[in-house]
């Protein structure tokens, strides 16, 4: 007859929630942190909570794929496909994935001092970070470079979008914003600039110049990355924005 295991039984590997508890979950394999979702104590001739969560990580991921990244959309039925995966740990894992995309996506209040890539990409991760269409849009600062509001200037395709400068400053001044910060985002996940994506920056550069209303930092997302073209570029150096 089946019997449930103790986690006392069980060795300190195949144990997430004390892990946790004593190191931190930082120090948990992405296995051990599925582990804790589904719960530990198998019955008899059955994986562990650990062995379910590193079969579920290997089926999602499949041969070509990242596990973590494949995980992000798995649907349900995928995962009840899996055996040991019924609908209470299937919808268990669908909540968890979906509070961390809206903890990704949380913005800061207005009137929050956007002094970094990473605090003018977490503004608008909500915005463009896991749109299927490239999104193009605008933070407008004031001149402390507190944030004023996030506008979005145009939806594309899901490989292409269009913004033209126009629209970019007329939004801008418009909202009496005096710096802003442009970005859009690559669906696909790499955020590596285009040949495009330079040229577009090269004109907003240059028309910030003309309106002495400086572009701070073009920024590429998606899918949970970003990439800074001012950290990365000497355009600002060939047009120096001031502010």
């Amino acid at each position: 007859m089946p019997y449930s295991l103790r986690i006392i039984d069980l060795p300190p590997t195949e144990r997430p929630r004390e892990r946790l508890m004593e190191l931190g979950p930082q120090s948990l394999s992405n296995a051990e942190l599925l582990a804790i979702l589904l719960g530990t104590g198998q019955g008899a001739g059955q994986l562990s909570a650990v062995g379910l969560g590193q079969l579920i990580l290997q089926v999602i991921g499949g041969r070509d794929r990242e596990p973590l990244a494949a995980l992000r959309d798995v649907s349900l039925a995928e995962l009840t496909a899996i055996h040991g995966v019924g609908p209470a740990k299937g919808t268990t894992i669908l909540a968890a994935i979906e509070l961390g995309k809206r903890m990704a996506c949380v913005r800061p209040l207005e009137k929050t001092t956007i002094d970094s890539p990473e605090l003018a990409a977490a503004a608008l991760s909500q915005t463009l970070m896991w749109s299927p269409q490239e999104r193009f849009a605008v933070l407008m600062l004031d001149v402390k470079h507190r944030l004023l509001n996030t506008q979005l200037i145009s939806i594309g395709t899901a490989t292409e979008t269009l913004a033209h400068p126009r629209e970019i400053f007329r939004e801008t001044i418009r909202q009496g914003a005096t710096r802003c910060i442009v970005a859009h985002n690559h669906p696909s996940g790499s955020v590596e600039p285009s040949v495009e994506d330079l040229d577009l920056t090269r004109t907003l550069l240059q028309c910030g110049q003309l309106l002495d209303l400086p572009v701070l930092d073009h920024l590429i997302v998606g899918q949970g990355n970003h990439y800074s073209l001012r950290q990365n570029t000497g355009l600002w150096e060939e047009y120096p924005q001031g502010g």
